[in-house]
């Protein structure tokens, strides 16, 4: 059985994958631009292509198996895809996600650099017993979650876990310890109670711009917006007024709405100049990019490999 890792994201899952195969299957790796000597014939005739994306233009699968080595598919053109093509997906990803978001909700808090780079000017503002040194706790802030998948659940429990209040906006009805929920139709009520607002939605036809201008008015004026979903999900030109007006305050975005690409390497990573803004931490799409993740996912990936050469049924099958 031949398999493809398509493209650099692929790449990553490559060593160490053959070992946790059943039986010796032929691996190639493949460029981004499938411009490479015989690469396009090798593309089109694997087995099983590990990728983030395919579309109409690119050369015609054959394979029985398309997996997506991420959670998210927006960048499969179902379309396109080849009905005889399964198209899997994995996860892996919650636990570092959730980490990445504690940290940036701590460092609202408990602020390390700040005082490090103080004392090193032997300034002593922040000491204990000073009234310039009084800070807030993480504990007496409240969260709402936008979405209760992977991501959404392992981060409530470690929101719980701090003891914030937590509230859950999900569009079908779940249940769940110690967490307020919310239907996602009543997303602009949940932003009014909470300090922070955070996106661990993919992006569908349902959720891009979901939240928009009215879910970021009802936030309070300290509140603060996160995205570890998908960028879109955020409709861009409202959270950079929201933010550029002072109507909140502030931002941390892990995910957006440009990304490099061959003709721009290095982009900004909005169509608006979020980079100018000063109560903006922007970070490249890196919250969930872990040696655990990729742990997770090679086995995930591996075992529908092996799974693929039994003819047995494939894990997370999307269709």
């Amino acid at each position: 059985m031949k398999i493809a890792f398509h493209g650099a994201n692929a790449e990553t899952f490559l060593p160490g994958f053959a070992d946790l195969l059943d039986t010796p299957q032929d691996l190639i790796l493949l460029s981004d631009t499938l411009a490479g000597p015989g690469e396009a014939e090798a593309f089109a005739t694997a087995d099983m292509v590990i990728g983030v994306k395919y579309a109409a233009g690119m050369p015609a699968l054959s394979a029985r198996l398309y997996q997506v080595p991420g959670a998210g598919y927006d960048g499969i053109d179902l379309a396109a895809l080849p009905g005889a093509t399964a198209l899997c997906n994995v996860f892996g990803h919650e636990v570092a996600i959730a980490e990445y978001v504690m940290a940036a909700l701590l460092s609202f808090h408990v602020p390390l650099a700040q005082a490090d780079a103080q004392l090193r000017q032997g300034d002593w503002s922040l000491w204990a017993g000073k009234p310039t040194g009084l800070r807030t706790e993480l504990s007496a802030q409240s969260v709402g979650i936008v979405g209760f998948g992977h991501i959404g659940k392992t981060l409530a429990a470690r929101c719980a876990a701090f003891g914030m209040e937590v509230h859950v906006a999900n569009r079908s009805p779940v249940s769940a310890q110690g967490v307020t929920m919310h239907p996602l139709t009543g997303l602009a009520a949940m932003a009014g109670q909470v300090d922070y607002l955070i996106n661990t939605l993919p992006l569908t036809d349902s959720t891009r711009g979901l939240i928009g201008a009215e879910v970021l008015a009802a936030l309070p004026a300290h509140g603060v917006v996160m995205n570890v979903g998908r960028g879109p999900v955020i409709a861009e030109q409202a959270l950079y007024d929201a933010l550029a007006s002072g109507r909140i305050g502030g931002a941390v975005i892990d995910t957006w709405y440009v990304y490099p690409g061959p003709d721009a390497p290095n982009p900004h990573p909005g169509t608006l100049p979020f980079h100018e803004l000063p109560n903006v931490t922007l970070t490249p799409h890196m919250s969930g990019w872990t040696h655990g993740t990729i742990d997770r996912r090679r086995a995930v990936m591996a075992e529908n490999a092996n799974r693929l050469a039994r003819g047995d049924e494939l894990l997370n099958r999307v269709r």
